[in-house]
């Protein structure tokens, strides 16, 4: 009956470290399948997190809180978007640069607003994602059912349709007489209000207040998730919750002492280090991923 329990305890564990994970990792799968890399998960989160937090204390409301994540997350890649898309500036780059300025610039703003080093004042009941069912919250519902939900938007409808091609051939989409840049930045929009909703997660949900670094790398470890998952919704969800397992798993490792605390700890990034070697660039990554389009002369 214990090891029962233990089981359950570590499946939920799993799936409560997943959301922040699948939710990044779907931001990422809408940029990328329209064309452009978002390195910048991890910055976007790190903005969400401070956002959310921030305003959830100031206006007492965890709906208006997870609204001004959402909007943090939109205006970055509005950022990231006019950097590639428009100016077609290098896509890597720019991501590497947006995850740079949020590291340094959230956590002095955060210091300047609330003068607690470079944290959010902790969140009462009302200004944070309570479990509402079965040990999860709001925000774990929404990101499982994102899954079936981009399934079928990318899958089953015009638009899908659209976005998989301009990533695909975005010069056959520009010869079909339909905008390229528009559509990129319609999936840059989405990828900013999901990217936002990962790092309102982090704060609102699994915590109770914004810290300084409190991502800790889980927008690389959704990119990972992207890539082992080719691109696809139902097996990019499988990857955040085999990082998550990892993730839940070293943490009861922790206690138990067998391992060196250190190795135990790296367990996760161990893991996505090894992932990323076997499975490589693989199938299913688009075929423009990355590579800014420039309108032919005369078309």
């Amino acid at each position: 009956m214990e090891t029962a329990t233990q089981i359950l305890l570590l499946v939920a564990a799993a799936i409560r470290l997943a959301t922040p994970l699948l939710l990044a990792a779907l931001a990422g799968l809408y940029a990328e399948r329209s064309g452009v890399i978002d390195l910048s998960l991890e910055g976007k989160m790190l903005a969400g997190a401070f956002a959310g937090a921030a305003v959830a204390s100031v206006t007492g409301s965890v709906w208006v809180g997870a609204l001004g994540a959402i909007l943090t997350g939109i205006v970055l890649s509005l950022l990231h978007g006019f950097a590639t898309v428009t100016h077609r500036g290098n896509q890597v780059v720019a991501g590497m640069a947006i995850n740079i300025a949020m590291a340094g610039l959230i956590p002095t703003v955060a210091q300047a607003i609330f003068a607690l080093g470079g944290q959010t004042p902790q969140l009462g009941p009302a200004q944070r994602f309570l479990n509402v069912a079965l040990g999860n919250n709001a925000l774990t519902f929404f990101a499982f059912l994102a899954v079936p939900a981009t399934g079928w938007l990318l899958y089953r409808t015009g638009w899908g349709l659209r976005l998989r091609a301009v990533g695909e051939n975005p010069y056959a989409v520009d010869t079909a007489g339909l905008p390229v840049a528009r559509l990129r930045y319609q999936a840059l929009l989405v990828n900013g209000a999901l990217a936002g909703l990962a790092g309102a997660y982090l704060s609102m949900a699994a915590n109770a207040g914004f810290s300084r670094d409190m991502t800790a790398g889980k927008g690389y470890l959704a990119i990972a998730a992207l890539i082992f998952g080719r691109w696809a919704p139902v097996p990019t969800m499988l990857a955040c919750l085999l990082f998550a397992f990892a993730d839940a798993a070293q943490a009861q490792l922790q206690t138990v002492r067998i391992l060196p605390s250190q190795f135990v700890g790296a367990l996760p990034y161990i893991l996505t280090v090894l992932v990323l070697a076997l499975v490589g660039k693989g199938g299913g990554m688009p075929k423009a991923l990355g590579i800014p389009y420039v309108k032919e002369r005369g078309a």
